[in-house]
C-alpha cells in the first residue's frame, strides 16, 4: 500500500519534468530557427544592397563616360570650326585687305577716306576671326595658359560691346593639374561670357580668379538687367555650363535678379577624384 502511494505521488513529477524538458527543448530550436531566419534576412538584405549599389555606380560611371564622351565631340567641333575659320575665313579676309591695300593706291583722293574706312573695317575682322578661332581651339589654350587665355577672351569682347571686361587674379597660381578640366572651366566661362553678351545688356564684365590653398574660387559677375531664376527657362547653355562643373567635381552656382545683373560661381578644388 505503501509503495502503490509513492508510485502515484512520483508520477505527476516525471511528467512535470519531461514537459520542462520538451519546453526547453522547443524554445531552444526556435531560438535556432529565429536566428537562422534573422541571419538569412541580414545575407539578402546586404546582397540586396551591395546590388543596388553597384547598378548605382554603374549607372554613374556610364554617365560620366558619356558626358566625357559628349564633351570630346564638343571640343573636337569646336576645334575643326577654329581652323576652319583660321584657314578658310581668315584666308578670305587676309587677301581681301591685301587686295584693299593696292587699290588704295589707285583710287582718287575723293574717295579715299571712305575707302581707307572699309579697309581698317577688313583688317579689325580678321583681327577678330583669328582672336575667335584661338580661343575655339583647346590646344591654343592649354598653349598660352589659363589666364592669358580668359584675359584674349575679355579683351575680344570689350572690342565688340563692353565698356569694361577685365580679370582679377588674386593669391598664388596653382596650375591645373589635370588639363582637361582647365579647358572644362574655361568652357564654362565661355558660355557665361556668351549669355552675357546675348541677353544681358550689360556694360561691365568682370572675373574674379582666387587662389585658395585648397580650392580656385572664380566669380564671374555681369551688371546687365538679370532675370528672375525661378520662371527662366533652363536652356542648353545653362545645363551645359551645369553638367560641365559636376563632371569635374566642382561646385557651381549662379545667381541672378531682375535688374541686379548675373553671377556665376566657381569652386574647384585642386585634389579629387579624377
Amino acid at each position: 500500500m505503501n509503495n502503490l502511494l509513492l508510485i502515484l505521488f512520483q508520477q505527476p513529477k516525471v511528467s512535470t519534468a519531461a514537459e520542462r524538458y520538451l519546453l526547453i527543448y522547443m524554445i531552444g530550436v526556435l531560438i535556432i530557427v529565429t536566428t537562422l531566419v534573422i541571419l538569412f534576412f541580414i545575407v539578402f538584405q546586404k546582397r540586396k544592397n551591395k546590388l543596388l549599389i553597384d547598378k548605382i555606380k554603374q549607372q554613374q560611371a556610364f554617365e560620366e563616360e558619356l558626358s566625357n564622351a559628349q564633351t570630346e565631340i564638343q571640343e573636337q567641333t569646336l576645334k575643326n570650326i577654329g581652323w576652319e575659320l583660321h584657314d578658310n575665313v581668315g584666308q578670305l579676309l587676309a587677301a581681301a585687305s591685301m587686295q584693299m591695300n593696292i587699290l588704295k593706291t589707285q583710287i582718287s583722293e575723293e574717295v579715299k577716306d571712305n575707302f581707307s574706312e572699309a579697309a581698317s573695317t577688313v583688317k579689325e575682322s580678321l583681327k577678330e576671326v583669328r582672336m575667335l578661332s584661338r580661343s575655339l581651339n583647346n590646344e591654343v589654350i592649354l598653349n598660352i595658359g589659363f589666364e592669358q587665355s580668359i584675359t584674349n577672351e575679355l579683351n575680344r569682347l570689350k572690342k565688340m560691346k563692353f565698356a569694361s571686361a577685365e580679370l582679377q587674379v588674386k593669391g598664388d597660381v596653382v596650375p591645373f593639374a589635370n588639363k582637361k578640366h582647365e579647358i572644362i572651366v574655361f568652357r564654362i566661362l565661355q558660355e557665361f561670357f556668351s549669355n552675357t553678351v546675348k541677353y544681358s545688356e550689360a556694360k561691365n564684365l568682370s572675373v574674379i580668379l582666387n587662389y585658395k590653398p585648397e580650392k580656385l574660387i572664380i566669380t564671374a559677375s555681369d551688371d546687365g538687367i538679370g532675370f528672375d531664376m525661378s520662371t527662366i527657362k533652363k536652356g542648353s547653355g545653362l545645363l551645359n555650363m551645369k553638367s560641365r562643373a559636376e563632371l569635374i567635381n566642382t561646385t557651381y552656382n549662379l545667381t541672378s535678379k531682375v535688374g541686379e545683373g548675373t553671377m556665376l560661381s566657381l569652386e574647384y578644388p585642386y585634389e579629387h577624384v579624377d
